[in-house]
């Protein structure tokens, strides 16, 4: 049985997801009790000790990044919740961290629950929350850092470390500039999806290059970019236009 605490400045906010996971996931999930604003949590937390916190982001006086000041070492998990889905969230998902879109409905709960459940703790919850944070304190839109799933866990990795994604089959292999490769069992969209940044281009169905990496496009005889590591990477027809748009810096 996971214990929790709801931490969510509305009411009815508080009620619907207390009363959904009552219903749904009592037999996974306890609530202990809910708290109306950072304050409050930080007494709760000290006070239940809970495993899991639902934690809403945009609160009055402290939002819920300030949780996060008053501890230390925290030995909790966190499932964010928010109605708005934007740089933020793109934080969180980057650090490894999960987080519930409002209206939560019964589904989502349930995949969060899962993940939590299934997910390797080999990066402790301080690690992923200095991410997480050490990411919201840069310019939007420019992530320092990324989370990389592996069998053993993740990898932390500088995002300009980065130099290409390979596909294999639903494998993906990492490249980085200073010799290392991670390899994740994750498709290529997967990683597409997570790096979620206009630097990383997919420029053929097995290749996902950093534009900061490319110093030559040939599209005269086959279409290929070469990179500073002197690797060459072949470019499809079809990702063709894409790229040079990319490299053009256009829309």
């Amino acid at each position: 049985m996971i214990t929790a605490i709801i931490i969510d400045d509305e009411l009815n906010a508080r009620e619907f997801l207390r009363k959904l996971i009552l219903r749904y996931f009592s037999e996974k999930i306890v609530i202990l009790t809910t708290c109306q604003s950072v304050e409050e949590g930080v007494k709760a937390i000290n006070l239940y000790e809970p495993e899991l916190i639902f934690l809403d982001i945009q609160m009055p006086n402290e939002n819920g990044f300030e949780l996060f000041k008053h501890f230390k070492s925290p030995n909790f998990n966190v499932i964010f919740t928010t109605a708005h889905k934007n740089f933020a969230i793109d934080a969180i998902r980057h650090s490894a961290l999960d987080y519930l879109l409002k209206p939560i409905n019964y589904i989502d709960v349930l995949s969060a629950i899962k993940r939590l459940e299934t997910k390797n703790n080999f990066i402790s919850q301080k690690s992923k929350i200095e991410l997480l944070l050490e990411n919201m304190n840069i310019d939007q839109g420019s992530f320092n850092k990324i989370a990389l799933p592996t069998q053993q866990g993740y990898d932390l990795i500088q995002l300009n470390n980065i130099v290409y994604c390979q596909s294999e089959s639903n494998y993906c292999k990492v490249f980085c500039m200073d010799g290392s490769e991670v390899l994740m069992a994750k498709t290529l969209k997967f990683v597409e999806e997570l790096l979620g940044n206009k630097l990383f281009v997919r420029i053929h169905k097995s290749y996902l290059v950093n534009l900061n990496y490319v110093t030559k496009f040939d599209k005269v005889d086959d279409l290929k970019v070469t990179l500073t590591n002197g690797e060459q990477l072949p470019v499809s027809v079809r990702k063709k236009e894409q790229f040079i748009n990319a490299i053009l810096q256009k829309k």
